[in-house]
């Protein structure tokens, strides 16, 4: 956990010796249970601790969002970012997101009462999820590590967001060319990109945070049909 500890340091976040235990008993779930079903592709600790771990809360260096901010996690897969970002801002009042019920039952089962961690899991598609009343324009942040382009991304995440509120997409260091193909998609769909911002992980890897500010709410025909996402981007 040394190196976890040392970049929380550098991004000015104290890791007291609970919040420590509480990453070390995550980790050990989700490689004990990646041997059930398809958590992550990394199973050595190390590399664990700065591609899970390190990566989820580079976010913090970058924004610091307000006391009981909402954030929703969009393919949250097995809990990154949300998990690490309620470990060490438990005040946040995180909803994870993801279509495959499975991780969802894994994370609600066994890694929040074990972690003793309170977040709201939601399974469903974001495209019909986003057009609901409870979720619509809801939320101060919506964050992903999916792997959509930029274009699809932004009309996933975009419709959750509330205006004033921000949409973090966290990417490769070669993103520029994706990012401008996508202006007009964010532009259509209420947001206004705000920076993008190259940071680098302790292996030396390399990661762009995109903050796209919402200014106008998402037009009601959006977003649309997954299929019609992936095939026609904005």
């Amino acid at each position: 956990m040394e190196k976890l500890i040392n970049y929380c340091d550098s991004i000015g976040i104290t890791l007291d010796d609970k919040a420590v235990d509480r990453f070390n008993t995550y980790m050990s779930i989700v490689l004990n249970w990646n041997e059930k079903i398809n958590l992550t592709s990394i199973t050595d600790k190390d590399e664990f601790i700065v591609k899970h771990f390190c990566d989820s809360l580079s976010l913090l260096s970058v924004i610091e969002p307000e006391e009981c901010a909402t954030v929703i996690d969009i393919g949250t897969g097995a809990g990154f970012p949300a998990i690490p970002l309620k470990i060490v801002r438990p005040d946040l009042e995180i909803t994870m997101l993801d279509s495959l019920n499975k991780r969802l039952v894994f994370i609600s089962n066994e890694v929040l009462p074990k972690l003793d961690l309170k977040c709201k899991v939601i399974h469903g598609r974001a495209e019909e999820i986003s057009k609901t009343k409870e979720h619509r324009e809801q939320y101060d942040y919506a964050v992903s590590r999916a792997v959509a382009n930029m274009s699809s991304l932004s009309e996933y995440c975009l419709p959750f967001v509330a205006v004033g509120g921000t949409f973090i997409a966290m990417k490769g260091r070669e993103c520029m060319d994706e990012i401008k193909d996508a202006e007009n998609a964010i532009s259509i769909l209420g947001g206004d990109l705000s920076d993008v911002i190259g940071l680098e992980l302790p292996d030396g890897s390399s990661r762009s945070i995109v903050i796209v500010d919402k200014t106008e709410k998402t037009p009601v025909k959006y977003p649309r049909r997954g299929v019609k996402i992936a095939k026609n981007p904005l």
